[in-house]
């Protein structure tokens, strides 16, 4: 909305003259950010000025026409990419936040650059999300999402994936998806199958657990949510990443290594918000 103002009382940021400058040269250079209505009333040719006042989004203006502006916020998203060398990682997730978004994220991602993706887990990706986050993609490329259910047997799961990462083309992502209990100790054949699938499978595919986190009993640590048999994947070169909600719940908190950034779920995925 405009706002007018007395010179006297303008910081101005930038200054034109009302003699060379129009409503339509206004409109013209504004129209990018700003929807612009205007009826001449007086456009004198003496010098006039218009201010700009950023941050805020304010937007003042001399009283030199009738001009109505209307504001409309720009907002910059951009796509979550994967900031990681590592090609072995265990998610911890917080309950309901959108672990398997995460994943099929990556997966999309890696589709779009050209790689197959295997994925495992208890249940199959939702019906109505899954096309949603593929749908930038041409139909064509989905024939390189390969799903299966770990059906109660993770040491079959574990083998069908070591078979199938070996002998189909340009598989550059391997994700298991809720591959143990949601809470508790996880149990150290289900360790011992992890880490044989994560040494059996070449170096260049990268391989994603996802599995619920636990909390800080104590509360000596700083966080929300803390991997399970956290020592266990470190020592087994694995990076530990961390999912959670954020303080005002509208956005989630992606950490991995030294990193944390604020991601929004949208439709096609994670978008990154500061």
């Amino acid at each position: 909305m405009a706002v007018v103002q007395k010179p006297s009382r303008l910081m101005a940021c930038a200054r034109l003259s009302a003699s060379a400058y129009s409503p339509s040269f206004f409109r013209g250079i504004l129209s990018p950010f700003l929807t612009v209505n205007s009826t001449t009333v007086d456009w004198v040719s003496s010098a006039s000025a218009m201010s700009l006042v950023g941050g805020a989004g304010q937007i003042i203006l001399l009283s030199m026409t009738t001009t109505v502006i209307h504001f409309r916020r720009c907002v910059i998203t951009m796509r979550w990419r994967v900031d990681s060398e590592s090609r072995r990682i265990h998610l911890a997730v917080e309950g309901s936040v959108g672990g398997t978004t995460v994943g099929l994220h990556m997966a999309a991602d890696t589709i779009s650059d050209g790689g197959r993706v295997l994925w495992v887990g208890l249940s199959m990706p939702n019906p109505d999300r899954f096309p949603q986050l593929f749908s930038h993609l041409p139909l064509v490329d989905s024939s390189r999402f390969h799903a299966m259910l770990i059906a109660g047997s993770l040491d079959k799961a574990v083998q069908a994936i070591i078979t199938a990462a070996s002998t189909l083309p340009s598989v550059e992502l391997i994700v298991l998806d809720d591959w143990c209990e949601a809470s508790g100790k996880i149990p150290k054949n289900q360790l011992e199958l992890v880490t044989k699938l994560a040494e059996s499978i070449s170096e260049k595919i990268r391989l994603v657990l996802i599995s619920k986190g636990s909390i800080d009993a104590s509360g000596t640590r700083q966080g929300t949510i803390f991997p399970r048999a956290e020592a266990y994947f470190t020592q087994a070169g694995f990076e530990l990443w961390t999912f959670s909600r954020s303080v005002n719940n509208h956005t989630r908190v992606l950490t991995f290594g030294d990193c944390s950034i604020g991601v929004k779920i949208v439709d096609s995925g994670l978008e990154i918000r500061p």
